[in-house]
């Protein structure tokens, strides 16, 4: 038996209490004295006792037999579906229009609590202190859109034939790939993002220029910036490039994407919210709705990180500015 920490009578005190009682023929009165508690509590465990004999004696849930403003179990079906998508807390109160701590008591008791990290080491965090301190840069290839929306949403894989040869001799589709490049602060999680055609060296130097820039109209100056060990970055050019632009250039250790973790998560909310947030009709549109997702990231979106802040809010009180 769990007692609190308050309580007057251990289980042996209840059944003296109640036998002094119900055993010797004492009064109410006599027995709380002798045991050193009130009359009602005496009369309670009493009352109890003759109720329910030993069992009457344990303690009771304090917690009420029915709630009348508990959530609709509709609700709480539609929740429990999200979560299953990996939804967090905090995402699903915004999006309901609900306290965290709420949506946290549901998902709790639906066993829906934790996500976990199964099979996945400790994470080991980290967080400069200064705005363009570093930058995290990197790349995501993603499919462009032909014909409309692809297996994600209609279930059914679609391989188009359609090729051409390029300068070079060389058979490729038509189709192809974009390449996602992205780059965020690591003190303020402000991030800039262009979808590109490739990722090629010059391609990526001619972004790391429009991401300092990007940065230096928010009072960012670049110090360093963190890539992988992609072709891009590990070329001469960008080497040159970075010493042109005044930035120290650092790269991760070899299969250990764990270091740009800043990024590498950034791009999972990148794909879950913007690329596969919404159903597009060509590779125009959705590139068209990436301004509109980013000014919402950086503005409004509210980040575990920085105390349910957004990134604006945190690049402005680091720089002094409060307005």
């Amino acid at each position: 038996m769990k007692l609190h920490a308050n309580a007057a009578l251990s289980l042996n005190g209840r059944r003296r209490l109640v036998r002094m009682v119900i055993e010797e023929g004492r009064s109410i009165a006599s027995a709380a004295s002798a045991a050193g508690v009130s009359e009602r509590t005496c009369s309670k465990w009493v009352c109890r006792y003759r109720a329910a004999g030993e069992l009457g004696l344990l303690d009771r849930s304090s917690a009420p037999g029915r709630v009348h403003n508990r959530t609709d179990e509709r609700l709480v079906a539609l929740l429990a579906s999200l979560r299953r998508l990996r939804f967090t807390a905090p995402e699903l109160a915004d999006l309901f229009g609900m306290p965290v701590s709420t949506i946290s008591g549901i998902l709790k008791r639906i066993g829906l609590g934790r996500l976990g990290r199964l099979g996945l080491e400790p994470a080991q965090r980290y967080q400069r202190a200064r705005p363009g301190e570093l930058i995290h840069i990197d790349v995501k290839k993603l499919g462009r859109i032909y014909g409309g929306a692809g297996k994600r949403i209609t279930h059914a894989r679609r391989n188009p034939r359609l090729r051409r040869r390029d300068a070079a001799g060389v058979d490729r589709r038509i189709i192809g790939w974009d390449a996602v490049h992205v780059a965020i602060d690591d003190a303020t999680r402000l991030a800039y993002v262009e979808v590109l055609p490739d990722e090629r060296a010059t391609t990526a130097i001619a972004f790391l220029r429009r991401a300092i820039a990007f940065y230096e109209r928010h009072g960012i100056t670049v110090e360093r910036v963190l890539t992988d060990n992609g072709a891009p970055y590990v070329s001469t050019a960008h080497a040159i490039a970075c010493r042109l632009l005044g930035v120290r250039h650092l790269r991760t250790r070899p299969y250990r994407p764990q270091t740009n973790g800043k990024a590498e998560r950034f791009i999972r909310t990148l794909l879950a919210s913007w690329a596969y947030g919404a159903i597009y009709g060509s590779t125009a549109e959705r590139t068209t709705a990436l301004d509109g997702w980013l000014w919402h990231y950086n503005h409004h979106r509210k980040h575990s990180a920085l105390g349910r802040q957004p990134p604006i809010t945190r690049l402005n009180n680091l720089l002094g500015s409060y307005t």
